[in-house]
């Protein structure tokens, strides 16, 4: 039993510390790696990904493992070690169900993917990804009949993301937020506030090195500087390198600085989330966020009921101004909120509002659905992409950069990643709701600077617990409900209830 054990430890030490190496390789990809570098990039990542898979899924790694889960052994261990190899066992076994090739062929189709994906995006030129995108689909597909859970296919690619999570759950969540949401939005743009907003708030257009000042002084106030860095990259991204070593990246807009502060504070929130992990469970599988979806409830915390709540301006507010004086003369902090605020439909997901957010995401999971089920071919992505965003927010993207091409995930092969999207939105209500029953204070430490016991509730109540629980188990810990669609419905309604002046 203690020889077995060691080795276990000590194999998921291997592996952890070989998939810091992997993601290390994809951050340079994506911020600093010279164009011509991607196919030895594609080779390099190829390698790393089997090497990581080949020990996730060896016979003697596995064997160790079944004889530990044994419930004779299995009592005999501590809890801690009770944890850690129960979930182990889990996972291995489900890794077992990819060949190391299939493994390695998706890496090596990914890193192309991306690379494509971003030259695509730059030419507005879909073509130039859809061979890309028509190989990772087939993989896909074959993935999810080699894992193989019960229902929908689609529920094989959506476990790896957002494990228990079916299609058929989904469909009744997103069902409900679709119908809702259309409603809100439909009330909002009939009001008088909505027909009069749109005023441009910038006279002129914002220096990026300003905005990077800014950026800077937002992500301090989240993560540490000695344990994290602030890159620039297509789409914003947070990538974990190490216990000590979580980066993130933004990008500018010269019209708008409140498109690169938002992404920075989102991007602090999955990366505050990395660095708070249970540092017991270092190097091994529970090392982790039990899935995306509360992962995601971290950075839309930080975005949403932070950065874009009044007292985080009562803080902020001078220091902003102190940036941009000369951009922005005379502007006010109720104009700053109102902006940051603004229920407006837009072509990117990233910029969207809290309304229209929801509706962003379910766009996307119904284009994957029917992706991995055949119904819909890569091709007549473009077209439908622009059908839907004229169905579910009433605009047209002109380009496909702004519309079919904008997010990185389908190059990166994270089909069955956006649902988990609207689910952190959900928890992240369910989140705040309950910090202020338990913190009634919060607003107020957040309006003085003091961010520190924001980030002490949530290491208790999310982080601190890494994968010893499931998803469903610590929002249910933290707040006392399960996913709570309705409950994020009414928060919805009645913050922009006031805002826009709806009965």
């Amino acid at each position: 039993m203690k020889k077995d054990l060691e080795f276990v430890l000590q194999q998921q030490k291997e592996i952890m510390l070989l998939a810091g190496t992997g993601a290390l390789l994809e951050w340079d990809r994506e911020t600093y790696m010279p164009k011509q570098g991607i196919m030895n990039r594609a080779e390099q990542a190829a390698i790393v990904s089997r090497l990581v898979h080949e020990k996730v899924v060896s016979e003697k790694f596995y064997g160790a493992l079944k004889r530990l889960v044994k419930p004779r052994t299995l009592r005999k261990l501590s809890a801690m070690h009770q944890f850690i190899v129960k979930r182990a066992f889990k996972d291995v076994r489900k890794a077992r169900k990819l060949p190391p090739e299939f493994v390695a062929e998706m890496a090596r189709t990914t890193a192309l993917a991306n690379h494509a994906w971003v030259e695509a995006k730059q030419k507005n030129r879909f073509r130039l990804f859809a061979p890309h995108l028509k190989k990772i689909v087939e993989l896909k597909r074959r993935q999810a009949k080699l894992i193989g859970l019960e229902g929908h296919p689609y529920n094989s690619l959506l476990d790896g993301f957002e494990e228990g999570m079916t299609v058929e759950k989904l469909r009744k969540t997103f069902s409900y937020l679709k119908a809702e949401l259309l409603k809100l939005l439909e009330e909002i743009k009939q009001s008088k506030k909505f027909r009069e907003q749109g005023k441009k708030l910038f006279r002129k257009k914002f220096p990026v090195e300003k905005q990077k000042k800014l950026c800077r002084l937002a992500y301090g106030l989240i993560l540490p500087a000695a344990e994290s860095r602030l890159d620039v990259s297509a789409h914003p991204f947070t990538t974990t390198i190490g216990r000590h070593d979580v980066r993130i990246t933004t990008r500018y807009h010269e019209e708008n600085p409140f498109f690169s502060l938002s992404a920075t504070v989102h991007e602090s929130g999955h990366a505050l989330y990395e660095l708070q992990l249970p540092k017991q469970f270092e190097h091994t599988f529970i090392f982790d966020a039990p899935s995306l979806g509360v992962h995601e409830s971290q950075s839309l915390f930080w975005e949403n009921m932070v950065l874009m709540n009044e007292g985080f301006w009562d803080y902020f507010y001078q220091r902003f101004c102190k940036e941009v004086r000369e951009e922005l003369k005379g502007l006010s902090r109720k104009e700053v909120l109102e902006k940051l605020n603004e229920v407006k439909p837009s072509f990117i997901r990233v910029d969207a509002d809290e309304v229209t957010y929801p509706l962003h995401v379910i766009l996307r999971f119904e284009l994957e659905l029917g992706l991995i089920e055949g119904k819909i071919k890569v091709n007549d992505l473009p077209k439908l992409w622009n059908r839907k965003m004229k169905q579910y927010l009433g605009i047209t993207p002109g380009k496909d950069s702004e519309g079919v091409l904008q997010d990185t995930h389908w190059s990166i092969g994270h089909i069955g990643y956006f649902p988990t999207y609207a689910l952190g939105a959900i928890y992240a209500v369910q989140l705040y709701k309950r910090l202020l029953k338990e913190m009634p204070s919060a607003r107020k430490q957040i309006a003085n600077g003091n961010f520190e016991p924001v980030k002490g509730w949530l290491h208790k109540k999310v982080h601190c617990h890494g994968r010893k629980f499931t998803a469903e188990e610590i929002i249910w810990k933290a707040t006392g409900k399960n996913l709570d669609s309705e409950g994020f419905v009414s928060y919805l309604r009645e913050k922009y209830s006031k805002i826009y002046g709806l009965k």
